[in-house]
C-alpha cells in the first residue's frame, strides 16, 4: 500500500474509533446513571465528552471524504461516511439539550404559587439529603419563573377539596408518578417522578385549598440535582394540571 494510502487508512480507522466512542459515551450516559454505575455528574459529563469527541470525528470524517473523493487515491469513502453518520448521532442530542437550556430559565424549582409555595412534609427528609435541598429560593427564582413560564398558574376546580385531593392522586398516578404520601384533611399530596433517560428523581407537592364552593390546586415540582431542569418541572406541572382539569 502506498504511504499516502496507508496514512489515510490509519486516519479512517482512528476517525471511526472516535465516532464509535462518542456514540458509546452518549448511549451509556443515561443507563449508567439510572442504574447507579456512576454519579449523575459523570453522566452529564459523558454527554459533554460525547459532543466534543463527536465534533472532532465529524470534522475528520468530512476531511477524509473530501480527500478520498480524488480519483488518484482510488479509495471509496464509505468508512468516513459511516463515521460522519455516527458522529452526527452523538452530536445531535447534546446540541438539542443546549438549545433547550438557552431557551428556558436556569432554575430547578417551579411552582404555581411563588409567594407561598407548597411545602414538603412526607418527602422532607429526602429533600434534606438532596443537593438542591427543600427550601424555596424566593424572589431570586420567582422572577425568572414569571419571565420564562408565565402560564404556570394555579388551577381552580368546582370540586370540593376532599374530592379534588382524590382527583389529584388519580392524576398523579396516571402521570406515572410514585405517590409517596397524601393527607386529605390538610389537602396535600406528595409524589416523585423518575426521568426516563438518567433516572433523575424530581419531587412534587400538590396543595388543595378551598376557594369559594370549589378548590384551588397549587403544585410545586423540584429537581433533586442539577442547576437547570431544562424546562422539565414546568412541563410536568402543565401536564398534571391539564390531566386534572
Amino acid at each position: 500500500m502506498p504511504p499516502r494510502l496507508d496514512t489515510l487508512a490509519k486516519a479512517r480507522a482512528l476517525t471511526m474509533a472516535l465516532a464509535v466512542l462518542a456514540l458509546a459515551m452518549l448511549l451509556a450516559s443515561g443507563p449508567g446513571t439510572r442504574h447507579g454505575w456512576w454519579g449523575w455528574e459523570l453522566g452529564l459529563d459523558l454527554v459533554q465528552w460525547a459532543f466534543y469527541a463527536g465534533a472532532v470525528a465529524a470534522v475528520s470524517s468530512l476531511a477524509l471524504i473530501l480527500l478520498l473523493a480524488f480519483p488518484r487515491l482510488r479509495a471509496r469513502p464509505w468508512m468516513p461516511v459511516l463515521s460522519l453518520c455516527l458522529a452526527c448521532a452523538a452530536i445531535a442530542p447534546p446540541l438539542m439539550l443546549l438549545s433547550i437550556a438557552k431557551s428556558v430559565p436556569m432554575i430547578h424549582d417551579v411552582t404555581t404559587d411563588t409567594a407561598d409555595p407548597p411545602a414538603f412534609v412526607g418527602l422532607l427528609e429526602e429533600r434534606k439529603k438532596a443537593p438542591n435541598g427543600f427550601a424555596y429560593a424566593g424572589e431570586s427564582i420567582a422572577a425568572q419563573q414569571r419571565k420564562g413560564y408565565p402560564d404556570v398558574k394555579p388551577l381552580v376546580l368546582k370540586s370540593p377539596p376532599r374530592e379534588a385531593v382524590q382527583r389529584a392522586i388519580d392524576a398523579a398516578r396516571a402521570m406515572g408518578w410514585e405517590v409517596v404520601s397524601s393527607d386529605a384533611p390538610s389537602g396535600r399530596v406528595e409524589a416523585t417522578d423518575t426521568t426516563t433517560w438518567f433516572g433523575f428523581k424530581d419531587d412534587i407537592v400538590i396543595r388543595v385549598r378551598a376557594e369559594g364552593e370549589g378548590s384551588r390546586v397549587d403544585v410545586r415540582s423540584v429537581s433533586r440535582v442539577g442547576l437547570s431542569d431544562l424546562g422539565a418541572n414546568a412541563k410536568r406541572i402543565r401536564g398534571f394540571l391539564a390531566k386534572l382539569a
